[in-house]
């Protein structure tokens, strides 16, 4: 029960956010946005997710972590209701209240690892990060042929995604009830995390990595519908990108966690996402299919090894909340700037060439930290 309801919830971290670019022309067109409104709304969520993952240290030690998730569980089925009734306005605030309980739900995942599965913690982060991408590659796929098949309009589908929230807290609920809500003697070692180099080198690994990923989430749908691709076949190229990450997402920190340093490893990810961008680049038309299992697979070890970085250099729970707040939290913000100057660029110039020769640009900074960041180091246990 433990682990499905891990699993499960995890699985609801990305649909919120994924569930939106197949639908985005749809959106733009129905609630009158610009192409940089309708990158915005992606652009909301990635900031909350930054902006509010402090909230976790603090909810965590006055409620503990497993009613932290479940309250997650339910903010978010109450957000992707509310953004889906009417007006502009309402679809940013309702994306901004699911993409809250995300930015909780993110920051307590990597510390309920290490807190439930100690010994597994390599496994268990394989697990987590392939139920994430899965959860993104499904909705991806999923919402338009489902608008199809049940004659609903964006604003319906964006209300299922509601249902496995709420599956997903009724199943994690004995695991809340069983939890302990004491913990406000927990160690608070911020002071400690955020002094070291070792978070700052985590810290921009874990941004521009999710720059490149959420630039891509955001508009590969619609460079591809513009290259005459109809959206349904390019809602599934996103899918397939993502479903990639799955596997992916699930050997590469069990393979990376066995060895004292990830250099190769981060490097390596961040190579193949780059080739994943030229292929786009340069020739979207030709094999998209390659460009895309390219791609996935360096998306899918990129952020499957950030958050086992997180996970892997703290001593302790309290410790992997705090580096996990401050990396996640600041990445998020970093990452929000991506979906936006996207379609900015896209704005401005006329075409994807230059948002694209940008996103090599991030890529190659990104390789850099994540040579930083991958060498072993380990942040103490601290009672500040």
């Amino acid at each position: 029960m433990l682990v499905a309801g891990f699993a499960l919830a995890a699985l609801n971290l990305r649909p919120a956010i994924a569930g939106v670019s197949p639908l985005l022309g749809e959106i733009m067109t129905d609630v009158g946005l610009s192409p940089a409104g309708g990158g915005a709304i992606t652009t909301v969520m990635v900031v909350c997710l930054g902006v509010f993952g402090p909230l976790t240290p603090l909810l965590a030690r006055r409620i503990g972590l497993d009613r932290t998730l479940l309250a997650g569980l339910l903010v978010i089925a109450a957000g992707v209701t509310l953004r889906g009734t009417d007006g502009a306005p309402v679809l940013y605030l309702g994306s901004a209240l699911a993409a809250t309980a995300i930015a909780v739900m993110n920051v307590s995942m990597p510390a309920i690892v290490k807190q439930h599965f100690p010994t597994r913690v390599n496994l268990m982060t394989g697990v987590y990060v392939s139920c994430v991408v899965a959860g993104a590659a499904l909705s991806s796929a999923l919402v338009v042929p489902v608008e199809h098949a049940t004659g609903f309009t964006w604003r319906g589908v964006s209300a299922l995604l509601a249902v496995p929230a709420l599956l997903a807290a009724l199943l994690w609920l004995p695991q809340a009830l069983r939890g302990r809500g004491d913990g406000q003697n927990a160690p608070r070692p911020f002071r400690t995390v955020v002094r070291s180099r070792v978070t700052w080198y985590v810290t921009a690994l874990m941004g521009l990595q999710s720059l490149t990923f959420y630039v891509m989430l955001a508009w590969l749908p619609t460079i591809y519908q513009e290259a005459g691709l109809p959206a349904d076949q390019a809602g599934y190229l996103l899918s397939l990108t993502n479903l990639v990450q799955v596997g992916t997402s699930l050997a590469v920190p069990v393979l990376a966690g066995r060895r004292a340093t990830q250099v190769s490893y981060v490097v390596g990810a961040g190579v193949l996402t780059a080739l994943g961008y030229l292929g786009v680049l340069l020739a979207p038309m030709t094999v998209p299919w390659l460009w895309m299992i390219v791609l996935g697979v360096g998306q899918g070890a990129s952020f499957a090894l950030a958050l086992l970085i997180i996970a892997l250099r703290p001593a302790d729970p309290a410790a992997v909340t705090a580096l996990s707040a401050v990396a996640q939290s600041v990445g998020y913000v970093v990452a929000a700037l991506g979906p936006l100057l996207f379609g900015f660029l896209r704005q401005v110039s006329g075409g994807w060439t230059t948002p694209l020769v940008t996103g090599l640009g991030v890529l190659a900074l990104q390789i850099l930290a994540g040579w930083f960041a991958g060498r072993p180091a380990t942040l103490g246990k601290a009672n500040l």
